[in-house]
């Protein structure tokens, strides 16, 4: 997996009535724009909390974690949850501007992939906010793989950086937020569970995507990510990919150098459709994966879990488990 990714990343500039917008600290946070996130998987357990805090998340997916680690400490917004919308291209509105200035607790993705999240949070000061840039608590900055979410290492992490968070925002409710971690933790070993049951199977299997949003997950996996890097990050910024890649790519299609044929379903292009009816005419299964929590109501663990079942489904379908080379013949 190649350790850097170029910075385009198509984010649009935020609208300008957004960033102008000046809110008061009482004004009530808005769900007309942003969809709040559900605790499907945690249930609340102990007395109820003290403090019910105020959270956005610029994406679903970091508002599905921090619903279920808040419980019924939290409200949680999440702004970007749209299954149709391409989430590099999002454009804020003054609702969401508005839910960043109230918020008690702000969890954006930070390395280039929410620009438009960065501009809200300097437009609307709030000296009672903590905001967590998950690309800063991973050392991580703009030009790297911003995908992080599909890297099961880095979600532990930023779980562990989201409780700690909010029981120095709500101290008295410390044992009710760990009790929700550990909740989430038993909600995860499904998602777990198949993370280590495809590991153990396939290892070592070559596999394409025709995007950069599946290569954390693949190295994790220990699956072999062989698509040409400079397709995956032309398609990953919205641009055309050169063409000795995508002959490189069709090539390792049409000969079954690759085993499964993973690909966004949230962005598509003439040539990523294209090759998904390539690898459907050479028999490589394809997988369909998204950027943000599919369905909406389904939490991140459940959403995750899902798509492993189905990349599974789809390594059984495309061939066995590589072989070591035999020894040599004395």
């Amino acid at each position: 997996m190649a350790s850097r990714w170029s910075s385009g990343w198509r984010a649009r500039p935020v609208r300008a009535g957004a960033l102008a917008l000046a809110v008061s600290a009482a004004a009530a946070c808005s769900p007309s724009a942003s969809s709040t996130s559900g605790t499907s998987g945690t249930a609340a357990s102990g007395p109820v909390p003290a403090r019910t805090l105020a959270i956005v998340a610029g994406e679903n997916f970091w508002g599905s974690l921090a619903a279920q680690l808040a419980g019924r400490a939290g409200r949680v917004t999440s702004v970007l949850t749209d299954p149709n919308a391409d989430p590099h291209q999002y454009e804020s509105s003054s609702d969401d501007a508005r839910a960043f200035a109230t918020a008690d607790y702000v969890v954006v993705n930070g390395a280039g992939y929410d620009t438009w999240a960065q501009k809200l949070l300097s437009a609307n000061p709030n000296r009672g906010r903590r905001t967590l840039v998950v690309a800063d608590l991973l050392g991580r900055k703009e030009g790297d793989n911003p995908h992080f979410w599909y890297d099961p290492t880095y979600v532990t992490t930023v779980a562990d950086r989201i409780t700690a968070d909010l029981k120095t925002l709500d101290p008295a409710d410390s044992a009710y937020l760990d009790a929700q971690r550990q909740a989430f933790d038993r909600a995860s070993e499904p998602y777990r569970d198949r993370l280590a049951s495809i590991k153990a199977s396939f290892a070592g299997t070559p596999v394409g995507s025709t995007e950069s949003v599946f290569a954390y997950l693949a190295d994790h996996l220990g699956l072999t990510l062989v698509s040409p890097p400079g397709f995956m990050a032309a398609v990953a910024e919205g641009n055309d990919p050169p063409a000795g890649t995508v002959t490189r790519f069709e090539d390792q299609v049409t000969q079954k150098r690759i085993r499964v044929l993973v690909y966004n379903r949230q962005t598509s292009t003439a040539v990523t459709t294209n090759l998904t009816k390539l690898a459907a005419a050479h028999g490589v299964p394809t997988v369909g994966i998204t950027e943000t929590v599919q369905p909406p109501g389904a939490s991140f663990e459940e959403w995750q879990a899902a798509q492993l079942e189905r990349l599974q489904q789809a390594l059984e379908a495309g061939g066995q488990r590589p072989q070591a080379p035999a020894a040599p013949a004395p």
